[in-house]
């Protein structure tokens, strides 16, 4: 079976830390976002997973060629001149996709965080024998996307209303598909929408099944929705894998560490905490619902928390890191100082506090 991953642009909405790898490339939970999904590709029998992208595709390839040996997937990339939206990277890519098996292939959005169920997702787009299922997650308030109508007991996709007014259903597009390559036949070699002119489409036809997905979903592509994602990552994590986790009288809930990181005496660490690769971490720090990088150093009595720190990073001794702040690749916070919300751009040092949010150049 093949994959398509729609990697797409360039990531603003997390920057600053996509100034310094493309978006799929973010650690989350100790890892390129990107590589729980292939990994989670792999153990359901894919063999080939095509990156739709148009931004920086040799800086994926040569990151991916490492994790192509080792998984034992092969990694390709299929680039768009101009941006084609969600649907025109599979026509793009048709050659890749349609190999003459008639296997189903999946499409992923590149920011999407779950357990994702492939292997039930396989089983039951077999058992309905449509054309194409979509994943759809329940949502508190459904009104800010577009909303999937469908029967509850076949799952068989009726409509989609876009940000509807009055209250149609609670169950959003999870941006998970497996589809046959006949949808391929659908779709022109031009900027297209899959969600708005592709579904509507093939549900016109009733070829078009939803499942409900079981267990947590996130779109992580923005910071503050990253940091809901981690804690939903790692309670998953606890459930399924709790001998991944952190434990010790320094640990508060759900807490990552790498086995490579350090963390000195008298730490308070958690909850919903990932420290990764190389990281160090002094005495007495207090880390709560953050991340921190590989190779980031976090000084002694520092206190962060409900923020991103990037790449090599330093938090000064005593400093207070805290609403949402993110510090880019290689800044460093001098000691005793306060961010709260700064957004700050790669190679910069902070010696004076930031008491209100803003960006940093």
């Amino acid at each position: 079976m093949k994959a398509l991953i729609l990697v797409g642009g360039f990531g603003t909405r997390l920057r600053p830390l996509t100034l310094s790898v493309p978006k799929p490339l973010v650690d989350f939970g100790n890892k390129p976002m990107i590589l729980h999904q292939i990994e989670a590709l792999k153990e359901v029998g894919v063999t080939e997973v095509v990156l739709a992208i148009n931004y920086q595709p040799e800086v994926m390839l040569n990151f991916l060629k490492d994790f192509e040996s080792k998984l034992g997937i092969k990694i390709t990339c299929s680039q768009e001149t101009e941006p084609l939206g969600t649907a025109g990277p599979l026509a793009l890519a048709r050659d890749k996709l349609a190999d003459g098996s008639g296997d189903p292939f999946f499409v992923l959005n590149s920011d999407v965080i779950s357990e994702y169920p492939f292997a039930e997702l396989i089983q039951f787009h077999k058992s309905h024998g449509g054309e194409a299922t979509i994943m759809v997650t329940k949502v508190d308030e459904p009104s800010k996307y577009g909303v999937v109508v469908m029967e509850e007991e076949t799952g068989m996709v009726e409509r989609f209303v876009e940000k509807p007014k009055a209250f149609v259903g609670n169950k959003i597009n999870a941006g998970i598909y497996l589809l046959n390559p006949s949808v391929l036949d659908r779709i022109e070699l031009k900027p297209t929408s899959i969600e708005k002119e592709v579904f509507p489409r093939i549900a016109a036809d009733n070829g078009l099944f939803a499942m409900v997905l079981p267990g947590f979903w996130m779109d992580i592509g923005q910071p503050r929705d990253y940091i809901t994602g981690l804690r939903l990552y790692l309670d998953s994590l606890r459930k399924k894998a709790p001998a991944k986790l952190a434990s010790g009288a320094h640990v508060l809930g759900n807490v990552l560490v790498h086995e490579t990181a350090v963390i000195g005496e008298g730490c308070l660490i958690g909850p919903d905490v990932a420290v990764g690769p190389g990281c160090v971490v002094e005495a007495g720090v207090r880390l709560s619902r953050c991340t921190v990088m590989r190779g980031a150093r976090v000084k002694k009595h520092a206190c962060i928390s409900s923020s991103i720190i990037g790449w090599h990073s330093t938090v000064g001794m005593w400093a207070r890191v805290e609403n949402m702040t993110i510090l880019g690749e290689d800044v460093h916070v001098c000691d005793e100082v306060y961010s709260n919300g700064g957004v700050v751009l790669p190679h910069k040092e902070i010696k004076s506090s930031i008491l209100k949010p803003e960006i940093v150049m």
